[in-house]
């Protein structure tokens, strides 16, 4: 009876220990979910920068990564295989909020169910942690490319810039996008998604009066362009410059 009792007390405290392991703490990344209005659960990782303190009067800016199809394919770590999670992971100091959700593998990012829940996710923590709604940062590869133009497009009053990279987008349909600061990423051997898919937005864009959208063509590269553009030291100076006006 005695041994029982002890490994029962084991047991709650390995309990206790695994939650207090799961709560997010400044320079850690941790899997959260949320419950949005459509039903859907939406898995996602959550990184807290250094220095992060909910108790002072702070705004820290927010990063919503989007991943590819390969990672809606496995559990929810998956996702930081690549991009900022995966920076979060290996213990690089962003000074972020990092979002990275996860997309189901029957859905894609262009779904309406999944661009709303990406919207209630974003509101959810800009509000509780507090981010700051004026410096919210967009990106993402591949499917989560095109879930960033789509985003973007129909959202981009929300955001401060955003990083595109090898996704598709609709060159009939950026209009909104002629004031929102763009970099957009793409591997000019890409046979998955071809390099035009990003050039004809560029060229849509410039030719709607943006101003503010810029292009690297990535040399010789496949559809992995994004271990490249996000080890770009540069990206994330150009994402700090920009803000949304008062």
């Amino acid at each position: 009876m005695r041994k029982l009792t002890v490994l029962l007390i084991l047991a709650a405290f390995s309990r206790l220990v695994n939650l207090s392991a799961a709560d997010p703490a400044p320079g850690k990344q941790v899997e959260q979910s949320l419950k949005v209005s459509s039903g859907q659960t939406v898995a996602y990782l959550l990184y807290l920068p250094k220095g992060f303190n909910a108790k002072e009067d702070k705004q820290w800016p927010v990063m919503l990564f989007l991943h590819g199809r390969g990672e809606s394919r496995g559990p929810l770590s998956i996702v930081a295989q690549w991009g900022p999670p995966r920076m979060a992971a290996r213990g690089d100091n962003l000074p972020y909020i990092i979002i990275s959700p996860q997309c189901p593998a029957e859905s894609r990012w262009a779904d309406d169910t999944q661009q709303e829940g990406l919207l209630e996710l974003l509101d959810h923590i800009v509000k509780k942690l507090p981010g700051d709604p004026k410096r919210i940062y967009l990106t993402g590869l591949s499917m989560g490319g095109q879930g960033t133009w789509i985003l973007a497009t129909n959202h981009g009053e929300r955001f401060a810039a955003a990083a595109v990279v090898c996704g598709r987008g609709d060159p009939g349909k950026v209009g909104k996008l002629a004031n929102l600061p763009i970099w957009v990423f793409h591997g000019t051997a890409d046979k998955v998604i071809p390099e035009t898919y990003s050039t004809d937005m560029i060229a849509a864009i410039r030719a709607a009066g943006g101003k503010y959208v810029r292009y690297t063509s990535l040399e010789h590269l496949g559809h992995n362009s994004w271990s490249a553009a996000y080890a770009t030291p540069e990206l994330y100076k150009w994402f700090n410059k920009h803000q949304l006006p008062e």
